[in-house]
């Protein structure tokens, strides 16, 4: 009976403990099993499937590096908490702003603070390099404090950087309050501006290196210490070459990663998935399809092909009221990133307009905007091109009429009545 009773008050003890405890984490400490998908787990990838794919996660995207161009989303403009995938900002603003060499010695600030951790020490001593690969293979809370209060000498210093470089990035919905993610009130991003901002800070070497290395060893207090990076995809799937996880209770499961296969080069944001797995099974599907099914497509070819034979079937219809000649050449300007993913399905969706003038009263200006041509796909206009002119004609003088007389006189005296 007396065990009955202890048994009641340590288990009430408990109910109670865990459901008024507030449980707050940045990044892996879920305590959920480690996940790898197994091949069933992409069967959904299929050419025809995107309409059919379950993806768990809340919001996603996936963003051709070179182009800036969205491929594939879902809420990608949806503001959203975004967990230690914040600590891609952190060592962004970090590496801009110092000396990786210099030695740091941990204030009390960084090592009380919770969540997953370095492991760091009041007073320990540690270099910003290694810092930053515990940053971000680790995602250590106490390292991102750490480096906000060597770097910005508070955490609402460092808040500011991290805004200024947001802005210097063009974001509109994005601000940051902490170094490390740990969920609050106004620190959000979206899908979309989380894969800009991935994309520019892969473009720094070092960043680039810290996030693509599965396992470093660093030194604290002259001591090695080996750690792991937390991104399960990194190693495993074909083509991950970075970049960062992420996990509270408030943002959920996170996780950023950068994909190259061939001359296709993505970066996939899952936020808000409800479980590791989920987080790895949507990322693998949404990267899948986008390997199986878009293409790099030439898009200035397309219109050039396009243009030339609109001008051949032209060719008699310009004219130019009082000018010395109606031989108008024209040509499109330059695009600036003709090169763009497209998915196969799409490709007989492409449709060309061309809207140009043929009818001219002179003088007719060299580098004047005369048209636009049009590529829509779906109906989604992709590039609108201008049409501009490449030579002047000038208006006809006194003397152009008098020789155009001249000459038609001539023809009539030649010829006959």
């Amino acid at each position: 009976m007396r065990n009955k009773c202890i048994f009641k008050i340590v288990s009430m003890f408990f109910i109670v403990y865990f459901s008024i405890s507030p449980v707050v984490y940045a990044d892996d400490i879920d305590y959920s099993e480690d996940y790898f998908p197994t091949d069933s787990d992409t069967l959904e990838t299929s050419s025809d499937t995107l309409g059919k794919m379950s993806i768990n996660s809340r919001a996603y995207i996936v963003l051709d590096r070179n182009t800036n161009t969205v491929l594939l989303e879902k809420n990608s403009n949806q503001k959203r908490k975004m967990a230690s995938t914040t600590k891609i900002m952190t060592a962004t603003v970090v590496i801009e702003n110092c000396d990786l060499s210099e030695t740091v010695t941990i204030p009390k600030m960084a090592a009380a603070t919770g969540g997953s951790r370095l492991g760091l020490k009041t007073n320990d001593k540690i270099t910003v390099r290694d810092l930053l690969f515990g940053l971000m293979l680790k995602s250590g809370n106490d390292a991102a404090v750490a480096l906000a209060l060597h770097v910005g000498g508070s955490l609402d210093g460092f808040a500011v950087l991290m805004n200024n470089k947001a802005k210097e990035l063009g974001f509109k919905n994005t601000n940051f309050e902490t170094p490390h993610g740990l969920d609050s009130a106004n620190h959000y991003t979206t899908a979309y501006e989380l894969a800009l901002l991935s994309n520019y800070a892969m473009k720094n070497k070092t960043f680039a290196n810290i996030v693509g290395t599965k396992s470093y060893t660093i030194t604290i207090n002259g001591y090695p210490k080996t750690i792991e990076n937390t991104n399960e995809l990194l190693g495993y799937f074909s083509g991950v070459y970075g970049i960062k996880t992420g996990f509270t209770n408030g943002a959920n499961r996170c996780l950023v990663s950068c994909c190259k296969r061939g001359e296709l080069d993505v970066i996939c944001v899952v936020l808000g998935a409800d479980t590791k797995k989920f987080r790895t099974t949507d990322s693998i599907k949404l990267l899948e399809y986008t390997f199986q099914n878009f293409e790099l497509t030439d898009f200035a070819k397309i219109a050039k092909d396009n243009f030339d034979v609109w001008k051949q079937e032209h060719v008699d219809d310009f004219t130019v009221v009082k000018g010395i000649s109606d031989d108008v050449i024209i040509d499109l300007q330059d695009l600036e990133n003709p090169v763009i993913p497209l998915d196969k399905n799409f490709k007989d969706s492409i449709n060309v307009q061309i809207n140009c003038k043929t009818s001219f009263v002179a003088p007719v200006e060299a580098n004047s905007c005369v048209g636009e041509l049009i590529i829509s796909v779906r109906d989604t206009i992709v590039y609108t091109i201008p049409i501009s002119t490449t030579n002047r004609i000038a208006k006809k003088s006194i003397l152009d009429y008098f020789m155009d007389f001249s000459n038609c006189f001539k023809f009539i005296f030649l010829n006959g009545f």
